[in-house]
């Protein structure tokens, strides 16, 4: 045994002992951390519940009723220190207005996670936020994220929006379809690229590669990546694939190939030939066939609708951005002058 290598007891040295001790100091904090955000939540709901039954007890009226959130903000913030701002305090009744019943508060999320549902006036948006931020464990800022990004109304513009509703409101498990795992359009603002920055495709793959969780984040629930320029060969000729994912709740691969710029049909036949070589030579058994997603800078529905079969169920287009647009700019990219 060497001078500098101590054991303890159990015969670990001092950097094995140093590591363990270090594991569960780590998993104690994470845990209290868990207490202390569900205990909080918990007394949040409750101060909004007691705004509330005081309203309606006929206590709040005329001028007085105006100011009493300003009255309590006051004063709990002279008892209590910070977290109570009037605006805090407007959430915690809120709040409770969204969420009456109890058990339908979700321990696992952060006061700061629901201060950002409930921003979200559409009921069943903001079940869909609370149910993948829970099965996907997104962070405040990932959530953040998806809803400034209108990630829901994203879905629903490509699915049938009855069917997405009914899921919502039931837990139960499904196989998901190939149209219901496709995003229309892609923001990828985590990318940096500036407006009228220009770059190559190559560019672009390498910049997603090294972005790869806030890509998988903006694809959805149950991707895993798989290949980067997967290459097949046909008697002797090299085609690559610009990146292969598996989606694992509609148990298929999904094939990506990246545009810069205005959507082609031999863009679609191509990615159609990469469908049937997979579809034919790499799929496993279990697997649904696979699916295809042209993602290019401008996608032309025109040329989409006459280059595939009407029937086609495989082969997709989706349009991509690489900035941030506003609400308004994606309301008329999904549902144009006919807002649903």
């Amino acid at each position: 045994m060497r001078k500098n290598e101590s054991l303890t007891p159990q015969g670990y040295n001092e950097e094995q002992l140093f590591a363990q001790i270090k594991q569960m100091l780590d998993k104690a904090r994470r845990q209290i951390a868990q207490t202390v955000n569900a205990a909080t939540v918990e007394a949040y709901w409750q101060v909004g519940k007691y705004i509330v039954e005081y309203e309606q007890a006929g206590n709040v009226k005329a001028e007085y009723g105006k100011g009493i959130i300003d009255c309590l903000s006051k004063r709990l913030t002279a008892e209590y220190g910070g977290g109570f701002s009037t605006t805090n305090i407007r959430y915690m009744r809120q709040f409770y207005l969204y969420y009456p019943i109890r058990h339908t508060v979700c321990d696992k999320l952060s006061w700061s996670h629901y201060r950002h549902l409930i921003r979200v006036e559409n009921e069943t948006a903001r079940n869909y936020y609370l149910s993948e931020c829970v099965a996907e464990n997104w962070s405040v800022r990932q959530l953040q994220r998806q809803i400034n990004t209108m990630f829901y109304e994203r879905m629903l513009a490509s699915r049938d929006k009855d069917k997405v509703k009914a899921e919502i409101q039931t837990s139960a498990p499904k196989t998901w379809t190939p149209r219901e795992i496709i995003r229309d359009p892609f923001i990828l603002e985590f990318l940096g690229i500036k407006q009228g920055e220009h770059f190559l495709e190559g560019d672009l793959e390498q910049m997603l590669i090294s972005k790869l969780q806030h890509f998988l984040l903006e694809l959805g629930r149950g991707y895993s990546f798989v290949a980067r320029q997967k290459r097949i060969t046909l008697d002797g000729q090299h085609f690559y694939i610009d990146l292969v994912f598996y989606n694992i709740p509609a148990r298929c691969y999904m094939l990506i190939d990246l545009k810069i710029d205005a959507l082609t049909h031999q863009d679609i036949g191509q990615m159609q030939m990469y469908v049937n070589y997979y579809t034919r030579e790499l799929m496993n058994p279990g697997d649904n066939p696979p699916v295809g997603i042209v993602l290019c800078a401008e996608k032309n529905d025109t040329v989409v609708k006459y280059t595939l079969p009407q029937d086609e169920k495989q082969i997709f287009a989706a349009k991509y951005m690489t900035y941030l647009p506003t609400k308004e700019e994606l309301k008329q990219l999904l549902y144009g002058n006919n807002e649903d």
